[in-house]
């Protein structure tokens, strides 16, 4: 029989018939392996253990100690284990597909009743059993007309279309069996049921889906779960969880009256006074910050022109993101049938999806030196990008948002130090507003792409290099770089542990090619200039989300949108309420008096629910002494102190920190 060569992580190699699968060779190593292996990584893939190797290859086994592969292949098997208890108790139910996702699997089913919660509990319950059962794991390949012809025979509809859809390019039909249940499934999987931890599962939910993704399909029930390796990391994920759900920005936002959304307008945001309060105060945040950093603000229009969008290449690329806006240029009063257009003189726009092209027309205008260079422009713009329905959460992902966008134009030598600075820069804003760390990943240079190699490698050694110049490490992300240039993402992780990416830094020699921008170089030739697109927080509207969800509602004092109510605890006291509150907004707090005919039990509880940093409550004796009871929101204690004092603390406490 043929001969292949197999080549170990070690570097060692040995020859094994072709043919032979990752089971046979991790038996052949030792005993031991054989036992505790559940898979196979060969030239990169990751591979099933019945399935043959064929050619000279790299291959490592996998157990249920290698995270990556060990929770693929758990939560996998789980989907599978899911499809089957459904069907072992509800045998008319059909199935069709189950993917894994973060933290788990999701599986799709066809079931004339909806699931319960009851229902979940029974399918636990019943996987647990096949999970006991230890029951065998095997595949096989099988021809497209076997498979379909399985398929039609057992009325598994969803699976016949599945099997059609698979590309006719010789892309193998695999046939799993978990004991005697089976699914169509490009694999791999576990060997046996009992390889899952039992204990280490939960289904989480049921949704609505349509089946493959088309709202004009049959709506299936979607059941969650979540997976992993051992109960305590189950139950660290399931404690997150619950956390989160008590952090909710949708669900803070109603309590403290920040912002709301309506049908009316989907994806977009109504700021309520309290909300907005919040916007603004880090959006003069940002723009200080900003001034001291060597930006010029401007302000570009909402809706332009496809011209523009054609010339800089999004109307082909983004056009399915954008809001289109039809104009007839032909009405010329009020009176005119906006529904009868002429068609001659309809000019087609788009609300922008972003602000670079137009950042570009402000650099166009008047001619610019190589002295003017770096030019760092600043935009709180205001973009629109259509999002399905089912993406839109909260203020964190919408269709109507601003972003803190600024572009760097600058000459090629000037991009290392314009990274660093950058760098520096956000690392300042991020310390300040309460994340002092921060991952780095670097994107490089794509499959396709534009430009030259010399300058891709210039470029992303300048990237590299700022980064080393600021001491912080990056991981790196090869391949995942814009067409036209490398970048670098900015994420922090909140207290809980979730990750956000906001910040990002990228390079673009492209578009102020396409739209003809260019400087004068010392020796007198037009050249193109570098632009840098770069973004701090990203959309205001997700950072203030993430802000909420970070302090659980418990902002920094100088964020806050009430920072303190001043409460009478008798009517004799309102006169003095009113004088506290007059000092404290006077001082450049934001301060506001609750004299209401209630008790002074039931007004504290209001306004913690509402996150009110600091209540002052005020009763015949603080009138009497000057002074005020302070409760700060979280401590159970109290103390008095004199007007003076708490107004002096409270002034420094309400200043932004750069201004500190």
């Amino acid at each position: 029989m043929a001969q292949i060569s197999l080549t170990f992580p070690d570097g060692s190699q040995r020859n094994f018939d072709k043919g032979v699968t990752p089971a046979e060779v991790a038996a052949s190593i030792s005993k031991s392996l054989g036992k505790k292996a559940i898979s196979a990584q060969v030239d990169g893939a990751h591979y099933d253990l019945q399935w043959p190797i064929e050619t000279d290859a790299a291959i490592a086994i996998n157990t249920l100690a290698d995270d990556g592969p060990a929770l693929e292949l758990i939560r996998h098997d789980l989907a599978h284990i899911m499809a089957r208890a459904v069907q072992e108790i509800w045998p008319d139910v059909k199935v069709t597909i189950g993917p894994v996702i973060e933290h788990g699997w999701y599986y799709d089913f066809d079931r004339a009743e909806p699931f319960t919660p009851e229902d979940l509990g029974l399918i636990e319950k019943k996987m647990k059993e096949i999970i006991n059962a230890r029951d065998p794991v095997r595949t096989e390949v099988w021809s497209r007309a076997d498979a379909i012809a399985h398929y039609e025979k057992t009325g598994e509809n969803y699976k016949v279309e599945l099997v059609n859809a698979i590309p006719d390019d010789g892309q193998p039909i695999r046939m799993y069996w978990h004991g005697n249940w089976q699914d169509l499934c490009r694999g791999p999987h576990l060997q046996n049921t009992g390889q899952v931890p039992g204990d280490a599962f939960k289904l989480m939910s049921v949704a609505g889906a349509y089946w493959r993704g088309d709202s004009k399909r049959q709506m299936l029930q979607r059941i969650y779960g979540v997976a992993f390796k051992n109960r305590d990391d189950l139950k660290k994920h399931l404690n997150m969880l619950e956390e989160a759900a008590k952090r909710d920005h949708r669900k803070l936002g109603r309590e403290m009256d920040l912002f709301h959304m309506q049908e009316e307008a989907p994806g977009q945001v109504f700021w309520h006074p309290n909300g907005w309060t919040i916007y603004t105060t880090l959006q003069d945040y940002m723009r200080r910050k900003q001034r001291a950093g060597g930006y010029h603000e401007i302000n570009t229009p909402q809706v332009v022109d496809r011209k523009l969008w054609e010339a800089s290449g999004h109307w082909d690329k983004y056009q399915h993101h954008m809001f289109i806006v039809e104009v007839d240029e032909s009405r010329d009063g009020e009176n005119d049938d906006a529904s009868s257009k002429n068609k001659e003189q309809t000019r087609i726009n788009a609300l922008k999806p972003m602000n670079c092209p137009c950042h570009v027309q402000v650099f166009n205008q008047g001619r610019k030196s190589y002295r003017d260079l770096p030019l760092r422009l600043a935009e709180f713009g205001s973009c629109a990008r259509y999002e399905p329905s089912g993406a839109l959460h909260g203020i964190m992902r919408v269709r109507g948002f601003t972003q803190d966008d600024a572009h760097i134009f600058c000459t090629e030598a000037q991009i290392e130090d314009e990274c660093a600075r950058f760098i520096e820069f956000l690392a300042d804003i991020y310390r300040e507003l309460g994340f002092p760390t921060f991952e780095i990943k670097f994107a490089t240079r794509p499959e396709k792409r534009v430009g030259t190699e010399e300058s891709w490698d210039y470029v992303e050694n300048a990237l590299e290099e700022a980064i080393r110049k600021t001491g912080r490490t990056y991981t790196l992300e090869p391949g995942d770089g814009a067409f036209y240039g490398p970048k670098l993402d900015f994420y922090l992780t909140d207290a809980i542990g979730r990750v956000w990416q906001c910040g990002t830094f990228q390079v673009d020699p492209n578009l102020p090619e396409r739209l003809n921008a260019s400087y004068i170089a010392p020796n007198g030739d037009k050249t193109r200039p570098f632009m840098l697109h770069r973004a701090t927080l990203g959309s205001f509207e997700r950072f203030v989300g993430i802000l909420i969800e970070e302090h659980a509602g418990k902002l920094p004092f100088w964020l806050a949108p009430r920072q303190v109510v001043v409460a009478s605890i008798t009517s004799e006291a309102d006169d003095y309420v009113q004088e506290v509150t007059a000092q404290l907004r006077k001082a450049g707090v934001r301060a506001e008096a609750d004299i209401r005919n209630e008790k002074i039990n039931y007004k504290v509880r209001e306004h913690s629910v509402g996150k009110v940093p600091v209540i002052l409550a005020i009763g015949h004796r603080e009138v009497e002494e000057r002074t005020v009871t302070v409760r700060r929101l979280g401590e159970k204690q109290t103390s008095v102190t004199s007007l003076t004092d708490i107004v002096s603390e409270l002034s420094r406490s309400a200043t932004p920190p750069d201004l500190l």
